[in-house]
């Protein structure tokens, strides 16, 4: 890897890791998860990043895919297990990061350090040649240790410059996959741990998007908008929040994007048991991997 590349990549990992710290900081009873978000956020700025994507806030039985809205009035309150997933670019150059904290109390501590558990167990494990089918089998058997269930259509992923799902994923459970990791390559390692079924589902939005194409429309104002959002976000995920600010009095057109597929509005991704999650982003060595958040 070329030494600017993963100057800024090291860089994101400092940042990401301190944005992540910072936010299982705030994580309280009472807190507004809105303040959490934009607090995070701004954090990064300030320390010389941008956010990757929208600060992830998923409680409970929400796995993924949730941030605040610009008015959200949601709290958080004592006993919620809460997870903040951060991400960080320097130049589209990204580094992600999860932590999961339960308020004020102790009744998940085990489901927590199992998917802890998890991703140093794969992270122990990576090295050049490494099936990819292995880590997943990795993942699965430490949750499974615990008394618990991965959560097997979640997974890990590999990133580029602006791309934060760059194809290739790293799966929670055992598959065939006979893919071996390559030095060089970046990966976000993901577990997720749940007293459920170990399946997510789709339920109701997540107030994250994410520009795909120009619109079929030949509406002129949603051709311009589709543009702007082009350029202001490029092909990272946003938030509704840093949509309102920016483009005041437009939701309406980026709901008729959404509708006409120019932009993908991602869904909240819900289990039926309480969930955790773990996440680290690291880079494949000769010998092993280096941690960079």
């Amino acid at each position: 890897m070329d030494e600017d590349i993963l100057r800024k990549y090291r860089k994101a990992g400092r940042i990401a890791k301190k944005a992540r710290e910072f936010g299982i900081e705030l994580v309280d009873d009472g807190v507004s998860m809105l303040e959490v978000a934009d607090r995070v956020e701004q954090k990064i700025l300030e320390m010389g990043g941008r956010p990757a994507f929208p600060v992830n806030i998923s409680v409970n039985h929400v796995a993924a895919h949730f941030s605040p809205k610009h008015d959200d009035r949601l709290v958080l309150k004592k006993g919620d297990v809460v997870k903040i997933d951060v991400g960080v670019h320097v130049d589209g150059f990204i580094a992600d990061t999860a932590d999961t904290k339960e308020i004020g109390m102790d009744k998940y501590h085990d489901l927590i350090e199992s998917s802890r558990s998890a991703l140093w167990r794969a992270i122990e494990e990576i090295r050049p040649g490494r099936r990819i089918g292995e880590i997943g089998k990795i993942v699965s058997e430490t949750i499974k240790s615990k008394g618990f269930r991965p959560v097997r259509n979640l997974s890990g992923h590999s990133m580029d410059r602006y791309i934060l799902h760059a194809g290739l994923s790293i799966p929670n459970v055992p598959t065939r996959e006979k893919m071996g990791l390559r030095e060089g390559m970046v990966l976000a390692i993901e577990p997720f741990a749940t007293l459920g079924s170990g399946y997510v589902r789709s339920k109701g939005g997540s107030n994250i998007y994410r520009y795909l194409s120009p619109p079929s429309s030949r509406e002129l104002r949603l051709r311009i908008l589709s543009e702007r959002i082009k350029r202001r976000f490029k092909t990272l995920p946003f938030a509704e929040r840093w949509f309102v600010r920016e483009f005041p009095n437009l939701f309406d057109g980026l709901e008729r994007l959404v509708f006409l597929k120019s932009v993908y509005h991602y869904p909240r991704l819900v289990d039926d048991g309480i969930v955790s999650q773990h996440e680290h982003t690291i880079i494949v060595t000769s010998d092993g991997c280096e941690v960079i958040t």
